[in-house]
């Protein structure tokens, strides 16, 4: 009698590769977007609604979330890499699309919807506003592009084509 159950072992998913990725990307591209535009520019603070002061601590708490999604991916990076199952395609795909989704929610919701900060005061942002959106576009299209393209090849190569003990 077939009660669904079988002796092969589960094969480990491959969304972990990508969200190690993914964290990774947010908190690099947020370390980017604070030092570039907030630190080297002076274009804005994370928070512009108040006074200097303000704005300059609400950048050091952006600052270290940035850095807590960093070293969150890193630690699962360091975890796949321990079991080999890291695939450096997947997680590359996720740090495109980490990266682009934090920057199209940043241009979004930050700068338009809750109108915290603008990207620069000036008096046509427009070009800004289509430049930071399509750089976030490309970024989520290319990362899923190569997600979609590598998809099957979550396991190691050596595991791929048949060694499991990893012996080449």
């Amino acid at each position: 009698m077939d009660d669904g159950t079988t002796d092969a072992a589960p094969r480990p998913s491959a969304a972990p590769e990508v969200w190690a990725g993914v964290l990774f990307g947010v908190g690099a591209i947020a370390f980017v977007d604070e030092a570039v535009f907030h630190q080297v520019l002076h274009w804005h603070h994370f928070y512009d609604l108040g006074t200097t002061e303000l704005g300059l601590v609400s950048d050091g708490f952006f600052h270290a979330l940035s850095w807590f999604a960093t070293i969150a991916g890193l630690f699962l990076l360091a975890h796949l890499r321990r079991r080999d199952r890291l695939s450096w395609p997947r997680w590359t795909a996720g740090v495109l699309i980490g990266a682009g989704a934090f920057q199209l929610y940043d241009g979004t919701v930050h700068h338009k919807l809750l109108g915290i900060h603008e990207i620069r005061y000036v008096d046509d942002v427009l070009v800004y506003d289509i430049v930071w959106n399509a750089t976030a576009l490309v970024l989520i299209g290319v990362g899923t592009v190569l997600a979609l393209r590598t998809r099957h090849r979550s396991r190691p190569v050596h595991e791929a084509a048949g060694t499991p003990d990893g012996e080449r």
